[in-house]
């Protein structure tokens, strides 16, 4: 018996009442497509490692075949079922990035960590470029090729406070370009205005915002605290902390905050606006900061 990953794994049991069932094969354990399989069943979502019977056989599917250089015709990727399915899960394409970020740690080829992980080069082609949701069987081996863990791969710890994990064996911290520092900060989303509150005492607080023509907009209540901004000069914050490869970025915005009355300008940004405050009620009240300064930073794995 051979197989394919994204082949259809059928048990028909000659056992009088017996179930038919079939399952999807997301795992190969051997290079030849010979048993055993990492099958997720199509009756609990469940994968488990199988080795088929007499009572089994493979119904082909038609696959996703990723092409990049390097890479045989008889190499195949994951079906595009897989993909429909994977693109509603929370950050989709993170195990694939890291899975890529950790290879190129370690200066390992594609080929040879499919090699180590008895995967296909064309599916882990697919797991690093496209949203995936690989088996728990595929991402024990790509751990174990990787010399990692599959918490790792999967962004384990995302809810314990940042900054808990080990520091890259060769860290490098970068200054941004002002290009780079708009890119990043126009990505929307939460940031931290720092200001000082009524009672003269320096607060932070988290804010949903946009970019605007390079200037920052976010909504607030006039009775909060982010509207102690107006009349002001601020800093702004946004920043992104991957745990798992102990990388990220920050960019500071500095610059003089003030509210927006303009009518037809007001009315633009509400219909434009990717979120609502994420605090809920009213909140009609529209900040800009005009950053007279940005700056950032990066922290990566050197090259070596």
């Amino acid at each position: 018996m051979r197989a394919h990953l994204g082949d259809q794994l059928v048990i028909e049991s000659t056992t009088t009442g017996a179930t038919r069932r079939e399952g999807e094969i997301v795992g190969l354990h051997h290079e030849d497509g010979t048993p055993p399989y990492d099958v997720r069943w199509s009756d609990t979502d469940e994968v488990t490692l199988v080795f088929p019977g007499a009572d089994a056989h493979v119904h082909p599917v038609e696959h996703v075949r990723h092409e990049t250089a390097g890479e045989s015709a008889g190499e195949s990727a994951r079906p595009m079922a897989d993909e429909a399915r994977a693109a509603s899960a929370g950050n989709p394409g993170d195990i694939g990035r890291r899975v890529a970020v950790e290879r190129g740690r370690q200066r390992l080829s594609r080929e040879e960590t499919a090699r180590r992980a008895r995967m296909a080069p064309g599916y882990l082609a697919y797991l690093e470029e496209q949203p995936s949701d690989p088996s728990v069987g595929a991402l024990i081996r790509l751990a174990d090729a990787l010399g990692t863990t599959v918490a790792a791969l999967r962004g384990g710890g995302i809810d314990l406070p940042s900054g808990r994990g080990q520091a890259v064996p060769h860290p490098q911290l970068r200054d941004l370009g002002p290009d780079e520092c708009r890119g990043l900060l126009s990505t929307h989303g939460v940031g931290r205005i720092a200001v000082s509150a009524p009672d003269g005492r320096p607060a932070v607080v988290p804010v949903n915002y946009e970019v605007v023509d390079d200037t920052v907009v976010f909504r607030t209540a006039p009775d909060s605290l982010p509207a102690a901004a107006v009349g002001t000069e601020v800093a702004f914050e946004v920043d992104q902390v991957d745990e798992a490869l102990s990388q990220g970025w920050s960019v500071l915005a500095v610059g003089p905050a003030g509210v927006i009355t303009d009518p037809d300008t007001v009315r633009r940004l509400t219909e434009r606006a990717h979120t609502t405050p994420w605090p809920g009620g009213e909140r009609e009240m529209w900040v800009s900061i005009r950053p007279t300064s940005v700056t950032g930073r990066r922290i990566t794995a050197a090259d070596r």
